[in-house]
């Protein structure tokens, strides 16, 4: 009853039900469209505000208390990579170059996911560590580096050149694209900044944080119409992969936040972030560094597939397995 209640929760928050509108107005071909600025304007704000909220919390704790999780963290996403790739290649049949490119894309994260955890979280009222938001910021670069390696051939042999411009773009988007500048760079502000500085922007950053969060779901659930027609290209292995992935990568998380020691809360978020699939970051990076792979793929499974099943059943999922284990 109480994964059900879990669920039920999470089902009827303002977030999912604005997602499940988007699906709805793109499967009904609604003529609702969000123009390219206003979606740009409503990412950088997100991304700002996370990693802002982040780095005063870690002001507060102390990067005593932050650097463990943090390493494991950018541990699990630079490992993820590495034990999808070979499932992808053998059980999938696909090429080296796809299944790079869809591994990067599940070991990196999904910051939105990250945030309908935390709205998650606090509507049922368990606490969770404030400084979670430095996990999202460094899983993202090693997932894309370790995955565009993979998909490169590395590990088969390949050439995986630095001279190569679309290497040089990858390596440089995962250290300085603009998800992760933005994230890292905030995130610096804000624990330079402090209590204090929060308050100064708590207008900003805090009080309109739930109304444009709606509006991005909302958007991203349009997108997420747009490609359930998708569907019937990436097979019933990738329909499978995309749910099964989350899964086992969400109980992983999970069992490393129960051992780093983090709250319940915490090791809820650990394990959302590690079964969340990239569709901002990773796409940009893999599109430039390599190019045969087929972005269906890793698209659709990632937002058709994964995204909508983390935000609806996972996060309660996870929650659930963070209360046993620290049961």
């Amino acid at each position: 009853m109480d994964l059900l209640t879990a669920i039920q929760s999470n089902l009827l928050s303002p977030a999912v039900l604005f997602f499940v509108l988007g699906v709805f107005a793109a499967v009904s071909k609604s003529d609702l469209k969000f123009p390219e600025s206003l979606y740009t304007t409503l990412t950088i704000y997100l991304l700002t505000a996370i990693g802002f909220k982040g780095g005063v919390a870690i002001h507060e704790a102390g990067l005593g208390a932050v650097w463990l999780p943090a390493l494991a963290a950018m541990a699990l996403g630079g490992l993820i990579p590495l034990w999808t790739y070979p499932v992808l290649r053998k059980l999938g049949k696909f090429s080296v170059a796809d299944a790079g490119a869809i591994a990067a894309h599940y070991g990196s994260v999904s910051a939105v996911t990250f945030i309908a955890a935390t709205n998650f979280l606090k509507s049922i009222h368990e606490p969770f560590e404030n400084y979670a938001s430095a996990f999202l910021a460094v899983m993202e670069s090693p997932a894309i580096i370790v995955g565009v390696m993979l998909g490169k051939g590395v590990l088969g042999g390949g050439k995986f050149s630095l001279s190569d411009p679309g290497v040089r773009h990858a390596l440089r988007d995962a250290v300085l694209g603009k998800g992760v500048l933005l994230l890292i760079g905030a995130m610096v502000i804000g624990s330079l900044c402090g209590k204090r500085g929060m308050e100064s922007v708590e207008g900003f950053f805090v009080t309109p944080f739930q109304g444009v969060l709606a509006l991005f779901l909302l958007e991203m659930g349009m997108v997420a119409g747009r490609r359930l027609g998708d569907l019937k290209k990436v097979g019933l292995f990738l329909l499978i992969f995309g749910v099964t992935a989350p899964l086992v990568h969400g109980l992983v998380g999970v069992l490393l936040g129960g051992w780093v020691g983090l709250s319940v809360g915490g090791t809820t978020l650990l394990g959302v972030l590690a079964a969340s699939a990239s569709y901002i970051a990773a796409p940009a990076a893999v599109r430039l560094s390599v190019p045969e792979a087929n972005p269906t793929f890793s698209l659709t499974a990632a937002l058709a597939i994964t995204f909508p099943f983390n935000i609806s059943l996972g996060i309660p999922l996870f929650y659930e397995a963070a209360k046993l284990l620290h049961a």
